[in-house]
């Protein structure tokens, strides 16, 4: 199997190398390695330099502020930040950069283009998404917030939850019922609203790891333009589809040298606990080590793709399942290593909120027992393990749809 990258793409990562070693100190142990406020500080200043390069808009038109190159060399870029251990901009421009631009690129006006994607570059927006309520998570398309026309603006009501970085962001990417007749997956509206308004109410709440990131937000005659529509309205289910395909798959190349920084780490927590002879514990590393090498070649498979130019589809599920449900035996074993000690969590908690440590992270209770505990929210948010298998056996292999209940 060939996975050499083509001459434009290595040429492309020989400048990302010089522009790291043009930044980083020679002995640079990675951003895990920082007390959490140094650590903070300096993923701002780097995502300005980030943002000045063109690094954060890479795949972006010319004319949008990108550099017009190819999804090839944003996972090249994401590779070498993976190695070198430093962050691909703010944890709220998952929300921003990744998704929201990506779709106002391929739906968005002119206008609305013209308007954000500097915005977001620049960071002087910060965005969340707005679709997950309290009674439609796994079925999203039974959602009930509503948008009603008045004159030039939509009036929303409604609540959304397990809403990430809510608490700290100026607008909210909304999906919302704007035509109560048609069929649920027609009536919905993909709308850019504003936080900081009257009838807009943000409740942060405490994960189990203590962190606080996922919020609820109530919406109660909140107001936007009308023209803040992205694909027109009662569009909003393929708008939405489009930017979960972002979300699940673009990560499928990067996540795996994430795992294996993570796994390497374990390794050396099992020497230091005495259990690297362990033979039990032997056989559950090997384990881990063969499902982060088959990870890396989904994730290999996915670049295939985009090298023929296929935009991400509902294969992309299969690179979210896998790595989540991943994720729960590789904390649990680390678990296992430390014992006692692991009820006792010492040392700063891991900077990011999802999936592995930051690489340089230290090998410490603190570290491994907040991943733990946030690796089992992994298998549901950005959609459910068992939304994944069901959209990888109906809408990828072709099995009959999964019997609904009856509507009452």
């Amino acid at each position: 199997m060939d996975i050499s990258y083509p001459p434009e793409a290595e040429a492309f990562r020989e400048e990302v190398k010089d522009f790291l070693a043009e930044q980083l100190p020679a002995d640079w142990p990675g951003i895990g390695a920082l007390d959490e406020e140094p650590a903070w500080e300096f993923s701002r200043k780097w995502r300005e330099l980030l943002a000045e390069r063109g690094y954060l808009s890479v795949t972006w038109p010319r004319e949008h502020g990108g550099r017009g190159l190819s999804k090839l060399h944003q996972v090249v870029l994401m590779e070498e930040l993976a190695q070198a251990g430093v962050p691909f901009g703010m944890p709220h421009d998952t929300f921003g950069v990744k998704m929201l631009a990506n779709t106002l690129l391929r739906w968005g006006s002119e206008e609305q283009k013209k308007h954000f994607l500097p915005r977001i570059l620049a960071g002087e927006d910060v965005w969340c998404q707005g679709y997950s309520e309290p009674d439609a998570g796994s079925d999203l398309a039974s959602l009930t917030t509503r948008a009603e026309l008045d004159g030039d603006e939509w009036v929303i009501n409604g609540q959304k939850v397990w809403t990430s970085g809510a608490h700290h962001s100026d607008w909210i990417f909304v999906l919302a019922r704007t035509n109560q007749e048609a069929p649920k997956h027609g009536g919905i509206s993909f709308l850019l609203v504003p936080l900081n308004q009257p009838g807009v109410e943000v409740r942060p709440f405490r994960m189990m790891s203590g962190q606080l990131h996922f919020n609820e937000v109530f919406f109660t005659d909140a107001r936007t333009r009308a023209d803040l529509v992205v694909g027109g309205v009662d569009n909003g289910w393929t708008v939405a589809q489009s930017l979960l395909g972002v979300e699940r798959g673009e990560e499928a190349a990067t996540n795996p040298i994430l795992f294996k920084a993570e796994l390497e780490r374990l390794i050396e927590l099992a020497r230091m606990y005495g259990k690297d002879r362990d033979p039990v514990i032997r056989q559950r590393i090997a384990w881990c080590w063969a499902k982060v090498e088959t990870m890396r070649n989904l994730g290999y498979r996915i670049l295939t793709g985009w090298l023929k130019g296929a935009a991400p589809g509902p294969e992309s599920s299969i690179a979210k399942l896998y790595w989540s449900e991943y994720h729960l035996q590789v904390t649990d074993l680390a678990m296992d290593i430390m014992g006692m000690h692991a009820q006792v969590p010492v040392g700063r908690p891991p900077l990011r909120t999802f999936r592995a440590d930051d690489p340089g992270a230290a090998n410490s209770s603190g570290s491994w027992s907040t991943t733990y505990l946030v690796a089992r929210s992994g298998t549901i948010y950005a959609g459910t393990s068992q939304v994944q298998r069901n959209i990888l056996a109906e809408k990828v292999l072709g099995l009959p749809r999964e019997p609904r209940a009856a509507q009452k």
